[in-house]
């Protein structure tokens, strides 16, 4: 059994999910957003880092799956992604939680088998894959995505820098 947190880091609301893998048997365990609220930004990078140290420390994953960042067009808000990206693999390393990133294409080419998927065929996916009742929320459905990307690609080699987070 393998029990994985999948996450999906964002400058507003950062997506978690922890899916637990038993043979081909998938289980979406705990889901949620963390949302940093108004603020000036070292405050909100303090709240993600105390909220998101709590889900950890309460969840005890086995290894997590952080994906990167995608900046675009907007420097700025590449740049509030890294930094809260930055937080998340601090608190993730702090608990010794061994860490592999993945881009947005490795995750909806893992999930719905193409890199340029939209967001719906990702939550279509995540909620059959994960014999989910309802869809989830968008952000924590990427999460969801996150942590099946986790699962499906196999380990890199001791080499490849996507063992570094």
């Amino acid at each position: 059994m393998t029990r994985i947190l999948g996450v999906d880091p964002g400058s507003a609301a950062t997506g978690w999910a922890l899916v637990r893998a038993s043979g081909r048997s998938l289980e979406l365990e705990a889901s949620g957003v963390i949302r940093t609220g108004p603020g000036e930004r070292a405050g909100r990078l303090a709240r993600l880092e105390r909220e998101f140290s709590d889900v950890v420390a309460s969840l005890s994953p086995d290894q997590a799956a952080v994906e990167s960042g995608f900046s675009g067009k907007h420097p700025r808000a590449g740049l509030m992604l890294a930094e809260s990206r930055g937080v998340l693999l601090a608190v993730l390393g702090r608990y010794d939680i061994p860490t592999r990133s993945f881009s947005p294409a490795e995750v909806k080419t893992a999930v719905v088998g193409y890199g340029r998927a939209e967001k719906e065929q990702v939550v279509f996916m995540v909620t059959r894959l994960l014999n989910l009742v309802k869809p989830p929320a968008r952000d924590a459905a990427d999460a969801m995505a996150v942590a099946l990307t986790g699962l499906r690609v196999p380990p890199p080699s001791p080499n490849d820098p996507r063992n570094a987070g």
